[in-house]
C-alpha cells in the first residue's frame, strides 16, 4: 500500500459522499427525543476540559435503547481535520414514556489537532449530540441537536497543558 491518505476511507474523511451505514445505522421499536443541550462553560480557556449535557426521552410505547453520540467540529483550523470527530458515546435504556439526562466530559486532547506536533488552537467549535451522526438521512426518524462554544487563549503544544 502506498497511499496512506484516510480520504474517502473512514466517516471522518468523506467529504461530501455518505457513508453507506454510517456509525450508529440501524432500527429501533421505538423513538427518542433529544432535548436541552447544554454547554458548560460556553467559553473556556484553551487547556480547559468542556462538560456536556443533554436530556434523552423515549417518546414510543416501548422500552427501548438508543446509543447516543456526540461529535466535535473546528469551525476554523490552521490544518485540515476532519469534517466532524466522535468524541464519545454510551448506549442508554430508557423505559417507554421516561427521560434521562446525560453528562459527558470533552476533554482538551480531544480538540488537539496535528501540525507536526499535537496542539490546541482557539476558536469556534460545535458539539452535536443525538442518536447518529450529523446530516445522517435514515429511514428512523432522529435528530441531533448542535450548540457551539469558543476557545480562548493562545495557541500552544498538547503537552504544555
Amino acid at each position: 500500500m502506498e497511499n496512506y491518505t484516510m480520504e474517502g476511507r473512514t466517516y471522518r474523511y468523506y467529504g461530501q459522499e455518505a457513508p453507506l451505514y454510517p456509525f450508529g445505522y440501524g432500527l429501533s421499536y421505538t423513538t427518542f427525543r433529544y432535548r436541552d443541550l447544554v454547554l458548560s462553560p460556553p467559553v473556556l480557556p484553551v487547556c480547559a476540559n468542556l462538560s456536556v449535557s443533554v436530556v434523552l426521552e423515549n417518546t414510543g410505547q416501548r422500552d427501548g435503547e438508543e446509543v447516543v453520540q456526540l461529535y466535535l467540529r473546528w469551525e476554523q483550523s490552521s490544518v485540515p481535520v476532519p469534517r466532524w470527530q466522535l468524541v464519545a458515546f454510551r448506549r442508554m435504556a430508557v423505559p417507554a414514556g421516561r427521560e434521562t439526562k446525560l453528562s459527558f466530559q470533552v476533554v482538551a486532547e480531544q480538540r488537539a489537532v496535528w501540525a507536526q506536533d499535537w496542539h490546541l488552537e482557539p476558536g469556534t467549535f460545535t458539539i452535536f449530540a443525538g442518536g447518529q451522526q450529523p446530516g445522517q438521512k435514515t429511514q428512523a426518524p432522529s435528530e441531533v441537536l448542535s450548540a457551539q462554544f469558543t476557545v480562548t487563549g493562545a495557541t500552544r503544544p498538547l503537552r504544555g497543558c
